[in-house]
């Protein structure tokens, strides 16, 4: 029989066998003495137990739909208290009874996790399992463009979807809804409208805390998994854009470094390969030292063909970058990314003489992210970088010190000037002294 079609009274010609859950300890034997008075027994005699002492009956009825996992007996027991509720809804009140205060009576309602967890799982292998539209006919012999079907489809992924960002942001289960969700999304993320109703949902932030070296079994399938969606999600553009602006790269790159298992090396390498060629992933790569890291890891005795050729393609892909990027693209993606530091380009003349129209472009916007470090940043060494190019501006461009002044960059250069970093300070006071002598005096300057 559909199991929709089920009906209360249907459900409770069922014989349960309480004997036995009793002999397992998943219930007591008070609880089964309870049941054995009230199971099958005329709604007279069901409703005079209930007024003698209805919370307790209460209390076994909850126990049960927390405690057991079977549906069978879930949907009895669910169907024990339609019945109840339905002869007399002001029993409603006995689970708000004060003798109950301390069990909680609306968690099992919520549906068991147990058939949360299932559902969702064989669900996400019954939709990637489905006919794709591009077959004449489904296998119900329905038409591949039926729209009530095509509807019902994307109403379930979407629920889907919704579920599993739920389960990511606050897990229902402490140590098996994250895992759940995580294994449902790397089955699911294969479709192309649940790629596009993840994004929508901000769910690819919530992959990125997830992205760490591991250890144990268990947290090693979370990290490939988790990896295995971010590789199905570096096929779709918005959602590539999306992870330009998160953690993601350099934890994928720390993952990678520590890693000795072969899965998901491949994963992250795979990954690093389709992310190559797209935005500022380049620059950022080699930022962070990739190039060396593709080195060491060709240096190991890998067997997987899949990451022998992604790590020669990712190796080539970067020499090839290495050799377009420019001076100037590096520096720009430096201060993009906010990572300043002390590299070569900051003090070398040649480099400010030969880019300093550069600076031009986007209506200043080197120098307004410059600024916007210096209001937002805690890190001293991107203050004192950040101080110093700007002085550097000011020494080499025609009109910088007009430029600079224009922007209101004193006033923030000046507050930097009691900053407790001593690096801080000396290049506040060099960008302050520029600013004010002008180009004519500020050669005698140095750093």
């Amino acid at each position: 029989m559909d199991h929709a079609e089920l009906t209360t009274e249907q459900v409770l010609k069922r014989d349960i066998p309480w004997e036995t859950y009793m002999t397992t300890k998943l219930i007591s034997g008070t609880g089964l003495q309870l049941l054995r008075r009230y199971d099958n027994r005329s709604e007279s005699h069901r409703a005079q137990l209930l007024d003698d002492d209805g919370p307790s009956y209460v209390r076994v009825f909850v126990s049960i739909l927390r405690d057991i996992y079977k549906e069978e007996t879930v949907e009895y027991v669910l169907a024990l208290i339609d019945e109840m509720l339905t002869a007399n809804p002001k029993r409603a009140r006995l689970f708000h009874d004060k003798s109950l205060a301390s069990e909680d009576t609306y968690e099992p309602f919520l549906s068991n996790w147990f058939i949360q967890e299932k559902s969702c799982k064989i669900l996400a292998l019954i939709v990637s399992a489905r006919p794709k539209p591009q077959d004449h006919f489904l296998s119900n012999g329905e038409a591949s463009n039926s729209k009530s079907k095509s509807t019902t489809i994307d109403d379930v992924l979407k629920l889907l979807v919704e579920w599993l960002c739920a389960q990511l942001k606050k897990p229902s289960h402490p140590s098996r809804g994250v895992p759940v969700a995580i294994n449902c999304l790397a089955a699911l993320l294969k479709e192309p409208m649940v790629r596009s109703s993840f994004v929508q949902a901000d769910g690819v932030k919530l992959l990125t805390p997830l992205i760490s070296p591991a250890s144990t079994q268990q947290s090693i399938q979370l990290l490939y998994e988790t990896c295995l969606c971010v590789w199905l999600l570096s096929y779709y553009e918005p959602a590539v854009e999306y992870l330009a602006t998160t953690r993601t790269l350099p934890r994928l790159i720390d993952v990678v470094k520590s890693s000795t298992k072969e899965k998901v090396v491949r994963v992250v390498v795979l990954i690093l390969r389709n992310l190559l060629p797209k935005g500022n992933f380049a620059a950022q790569m080699i930022d962070l030292g990739l190039p060396q890291v593709v080195q060491s890891l060709k240096a190991q005795a890998w067997s997987d063909e899949d990451l022998l050729e992604g790590l020669n393609q990712l190796e080539e892909g970067l020499k090839d970058n290495i050799k377009r990027l420019s001076s100037f693209d590096k520096y720009k993606q430096e201060v993009l990314l906010g990572h300043l530091d002390w590299s070569p380009m900051h003090k070398d003349p040649l480099f400010w003489r030969d880019n300093i129209t550069n600076f031009e472009e986007n209506d200043f916007q080197i120098l307004r992210v410059l600024l916007t470090i210096l209001d937002t940043s805690s890190d001293p060494r991107a203050l004192a970088v950040a101080c110093f190019d700007l002085s550097q501006f000011i020494q080499y461009h025609p009109a910088g010190r007009v430029i600079v002044t224009d922007l209101k960059a004193k006033e923030r250069v000046m507050k930097l000037m009691n900053h407790e970093n001593t690096e801080v300070t000396k290049s506040a006071l060099l960008c302050i002294q520029r600013l004010f002598l002008g180009a004519k005096y500020a050669s005698f300057l140095q750093a």
